[in-house]
């Protein structure tokens, strides 16, 4: 029997990222890892604070009955109140462990939200450029994404938001530190959105939540910083993981918050449990639960992606490529050449670098024709080595 419809289309335009991924790996053999320069997946390198690992082996060999069985769906009770003191610190709230779940990921936090929250054709709001997953994630429970144009720096445009709110809209999803750009969405713009869905929602009747995906917050730039979403909205749920804070990426660890003042909260947070249970997650894995339980406010050295974004903005700037300055997470974005002002082409720029063995993502796997997206989670080395590649790349490129 053939698979789905739905999946088969979904194939054909898979991943990018992973696609580029893959290609390095062949790349690499063929040319030796040290001559190739892999800018395509955003998998931290960083190792995790050494706290972690000495809480990791002190419950590995611990022998505590039932710390590895089931407990109940949203997770350890000790765990969730830990997070909630986070949260309640991070968001200006006050928030107890009743509002927070535990998470397979921050991917299958959003999965579980928008399960819970989406009815057949809703509507979720993303401003462009935007984590390519989104599309399928929405799809994933009969939604549908619309897409809205950004300010010309990246900033969310409030007024694209507007514009696009309806009946239909369940939910409006923010990235921030944004994947790809890098933008940080300052606290005036937060205000303002807030501002805007409060008022559809009293015109309307139906207040759509704001969704934050925040895997990124706690890498920053330069005193910049996240401002706070769940005081910032009364109808707001953060979704976030340890994947980049711990660089924990493959543990699959993270949590839900939804804001104390959220609407219909107590069946929200009913209905996300459910989906948790329903989506065959059933719950957060126990042993990374209690983990992070003990190292809740440590992260890795994040300060080593900072020095290499500085030696990223060089190398792109001696070469002659304009970007997007990054004020947190760990991706450039860069725009595409092109002449007379002309969109770039970022697939075929894309294409010309991999024939100087460098590897980025196009733009428009996320939403943004002639830009492209450089990971600098990898060594200094790899970047610095990369100088002269991009150089003869970027020369070359145009007739």
């Amino acid at each position: 029997m053939p698979v789905s419809e739905t999946v088969k289309n979904a194939l054909s335009s898979s991943s990018m990222i992973r696609k580029m991924f893959e290609e390095g790996a062949a790349l690499k053999k063929t040319h030796g890892i040290e001559n190739v320069f892999d800018f395509s997946l955003g998998n931290p390198d960083l190792e995790p604070p050494v706290s972690f690992k000495e809480t990791l082996k002190k419950l590995v060999f611990e022998d505590a009955p039932g710390s590895h069985g089931y407990m109940p769906n949203a997770g350890f009770n000790e765990v969730r109140e830990a997070a909630a003191r986070k949260v309640s610190r991070d968001h200006k709230v006050e928030i107890g462990a009743d509002g927070v779940i535990m998470s397979v990921g921050a991917a299958g936090a959003l999965n579980s939200v928008l399960k819970a929250i989406l009815n057949p054709d809703d509507e979720v709001i993303v401003a462009k450029p935007f984590f390519m997953e989104y599309r399928p994630y929405a799809l994933n429970h009969g939604g549908r994404l619309v897409e809205v144009a950004s300010a010309p720096d990246f900033n969310l445009d409030v007024e694209a938001v507007k514009a696009a709110l309806s009946l239909k809209t369940a939910a409006v999803l923010i990235n921030s530190p944004n994947n790809p750009t890098g933008r940080v969405y300052p606290a005036k713009t937060i205000a303002e959105l807030s501002r805007v869905l409060l008022e559809h929602g009293e015109a309307c009747g139906r207040f759509p939540y704001l969704i934050a995906d925040e895997p990124y917050r706690e890498i920053v730039y330069g005193g910049v910083s996240v401002p706070p979403i769940l005081s910032a909205y009364p109808h707001s749920i953060a979704a976030t993981s340890f994947s980049k804070s711990l660089s924990l990426p493959g543990e699959r660890i993270g949590y839900i918050a939804v804001s104390p003042k959220a609407c219909d909260r107590e069946n929200l947070l009913a209905g996300i449990i459910y989906a948790t249970r329903t989506l065959g997650f059933v719950n957060a894995p126990a042993l990374m639960q209690r983990c992070v339980a003990a190292v809740m406010d440590e992260k890795a050295d994040v300060s080593v992606y900072e020095k290499r974004r500085d030696a990223f903005k060089k190398t792109l700037s001696d070469s002659s490529l304009d970007f997007v300055e990054p004020e947190g997470a760990f991706y450039i974005f860069a725009r595409v050449p092109s002449k007379n002002g002309a969109t770039g082409d970022d697939a075929a720029f894309s294409a010309h670098l991999k024939k100087h063995l460098i590897l980025g993502v196009p733009g428009s796997s996320f939403g943004a024709k002639g830009w492209i997206r450089f990971a600098y989670c990898v060594s200094e080395k790899t970047i610095l080595n990369s100088a002269d590649a991009f150089k003869k790349a970027v020369s070359s490129f145009l007739p």
